[in-house]
């Protein structure tokens, strides 16, 4: 591995999995410091529908994850297998974020169990794609969606279950 001296000090450079790790560990427990110090104090007086929708609307914007399907924005040599269950999972997720964000603001009878669905659906998407480490390189610049945006959307699930299995919430 290359280093770099410094002022008398020595600097090794990061290979591109450590700095990937790194980003992504730090960026989740940063969300999640801002979780439990701002939004979850914040949210608590909220009610479970407001709360909710909050939770819900960076979610909205999971169709970001159709990126892995365009070239230039992902290494020619992506496979195809990741752009096609992270793509398609982001979509239905987002989808499916978008309709229980609906429910909600509606008031329908089935709009928890549709944030539950929409949950147990957007977890398995980001668990999938998060355990496909193999595509790291061919990310390019679509870097910013493993390393921040999915960080903020794990921390935002956490919150969501946390919500739709706790008792005595805020009318």
């Amino acid at each position: 591995m290359e280093s770099v001296e410094i002022l008398g000090i020595q600097f090794a450079m990061m290979d591109r999995m450590t700095v990937f790790g790194l980003q992504f560990l730090l960026s989740v427990l940063v969300f999640a410091l801002i979780a439990r110090w701002f939004v979850g104090p914040w949210l608590a007086q909220k009610s479970q529908t407001d709360a909710l929708s909050i939770l819900l609307l960076p979610h909205a914007f999971r169709h970001l994850g159709l990126a892995f399907f365009v070239p230039g924005l992902v290494g020619e040599d992506m496979p195809a297998l990741f752009s096609i269950t992270a793509g398609y999972g982001d979509l239905l997720s987002a989808l499916l974020a978008i309709i229980s964000l609906i429910a909600l603001r509606n008031r329908w009878a089935i709009a928890l169990p549709l944030v539950f669905v929409f949950s147990m659906v957007g977890v398995a998407d980001l668990l999938n794609a998060l355990r496909q480490a193999d595509v790291v390189p061919h990310f390019r610049s679509v870097w910013y969606i493993p390393t921040f945006v999915v960080p903020m959307l794990i921390v935002t699930h956490v919150l969501i279950i946390r919500r739709l299995f706790s008792r005595g919430q805020k009318a």
